[in-house]
């Protein structure tokens, strides 16, 4: 029997506030445990919250970001749960009326572009940590990060494949780094995914039982993870057993999804609107003001790439990653008088040797040490015929280190390439002497004793000479 796999993504963005979701406690990661809680994080009798208005004002961006129904009132609820870390006993949350509803985000898969429906992305705290490692059987609760603000970004179960939960997690991380909503860290647990995987045979309608693997904090671990799932599923039906509905956790080491615990229903929860928090009245030209003030967003951007500066949907992709890497392009780009400017140059060179060194020496793009001005001023000198393609990687090297600009290196070193017609004849003239045997074979259709010569000439000029014309040339003096 043919199998397909249904998988829906929740994801845990960690909004990017100074100061908690309903306390002004700070949020900022690596403090000492415990030292970042206040009186309303761990719920102490007689507080009240007060929510934080900047955690609204994010939520409205990245529901505005996917073309989203903006609900106007929304409530927030009591998920009542007991947790250790959870000191209130409950998580103030949102349920029936969340704040951004129906929305969508296309994804890029090995199939083309995609779809995926957004149900729902309702604004809730975080809970504590708890902490096993260094207290030999006992359990230390920290609530540095109870109280942090979240936004819970709900899809549809819309995907088919574990290449696509990674395309869309990847998507969504992109847009909320885009909009500046949240830092993105999966290391720290600013983004976090659950997957809801289950298996039915093809062509059937009707969702098969699903499990919940919970706290996946990296692309590879998503993926990883479905995998396993999906193929323990089938497993399961195959030999005769049923799928029983359940948390579970991933398991890195042995490559493996473990039972938690039943999974909960909504009504296990016993959601009620929150008593200490009024409903949440959106104002339409508040949203109107955060509509207009959106930037260009990561579609938008990769498709004025292909469409108007021609590149590749691949390189379009890359360089659009991420905000930083995107406005680095544009400015190496913007730096190019008109009549130089070669997007597909300036895109192959920040993919590949600014890229490269930065994966090297683990810079993020906003630590290179060569300014997109530098970088434009390099490849000027490729496009006029100043320096060839390799002499520039070799100036480029010199310019990591922080050494001058590329002009005031070409001059120190006497790199500038040699594309005098006359000397470069005379240099040509010099190396055919003597090689009628070579010439021979060239002429009798044996293309590659062109490179022989050409590899001769950038060797008596010491890479400086201007490639294009030795080949020229070399053809011209070689014809039969």
């Amino acid at each position: 029997m043919e199998w397909e796999v249904v998988i829906g993504l929740e994801v845990h963005a960690q909004l990017a506030t100074r100061s908690k979701i309903f306390s002004g406690a700070a949020t900022a990661y690596g403090a000492a445990p415990n030292t970042q809680a206040c009186a309303i994080d761990i719920a102490l009798p007689g507080v009240l919250p007060v929510l934080n208005r900047e955690a609204v004002q994010y939520a409205l961006r990245f529901g505005l970001a996917i073309g989203a129904k903006i609900n106007p009132k929304s409530i927030f609820a009591r998920k009542n749960y007991f947790y250790p870390d959870l000191p209130k006993g409950y998580q103030i949350s949102q349920y029936e009326l969340p704040i951004v509803a129906e929305g969508k985000l296309i994804i890029d898969t090995s199939q083309g572009e995609k779809t995926i429906r957004i149900t729902r992305a309702h604004l809730e705290e975080d809970a504590g940590k708890s902490l096993h490692e260094d207290f030999h059987g006992k359990t230390g609760i920290d609530l540095n990060r109870a109280g942090t603000p979240l936004l819970e970004i709900v899809s549809e179960p819309d995907m088919r494949s574990a290449e696509e939960a990674v395309a869309y997690a990847k998507t969504l991380h992109t847009l909320v780094r885009y909009l500046e909503i949240c830092d993105g860290n999966m290391q720290e647990g600013s983004f976090r995914c659950d997957a809801n995987v289950s298996v039915r045979p093809k062509g059937q309608a009707e969702y098969g039982t699903r499990c919940e693997i919970k706290n996946l904090n990296s692309f590879r671990f998503l993926e990883r993870a479905i995998e396993f799932e999906t193929s323990r599923q089938i497993d399961l039906i195959e030999s005769g057993n049923k799928i029983i509905q359940e948390t579970r956790l991933y398991d890195s080491e042995r490559d493996e999804t473990r039972s938690m615990r039943s999974k909960e229903e909504a009504n296990d929860y016993r959601y009620f609107p929150d008593p200490d928090l009024l409903p949440l009245v959106i104002d339409p030209s508040w949203i109107d003001k955060i509509h207009q003030s959106l930037p260009e967003l990561p579609y938008a951007k990769r498709k004025r790439y292909v469409e108007k500066l021609g590149l590749t949907i691949y390189d379009a992709s890359v360089l659009t990653t991420s905000k930083a890497l995107a406005n680095w392009f544009e400015a190496t780009l913007n730096a190019l008088e008109d009549q130089m400017k070669d997007p597909k140059l300036c895109a192959n060179w920040i993919m590949g040797e600014v890229s490269g060194r930065l994966n090297r020496d683990s810079k993020d793009i906003s630590e290179c040490p060569i300014q997109p001005e530098s970088l434009a001023q390099l490849l000027k000198r490729i496009k006029d015929g100043t320096i060839s393609g390799n002499t520039a990687k070799e100036i480029f090297d010199t310019m990591w280190s922080g050494e001058e600009e590329p002009d005031a290196i070409i001059e120190k070193k006497g790199l500038k390439q040699i594309s005098d017609n006359q000397a470069l004849e005379t240099i040509i003239e010099q190396i055919l002497a003597g090689n009628d045997e070579q010439i021979a074979q060239y002429r009798a259709g044996k293309d590659r004793v062109l490179s022989f010569f050409v590899g001769q000439v950038m060797k008596a000029t010491q890479g400086r000479a201007n490639p294009a014309q030795v080949n020229e040339i070399l053809r011209k003096k070689m014809a039969p």
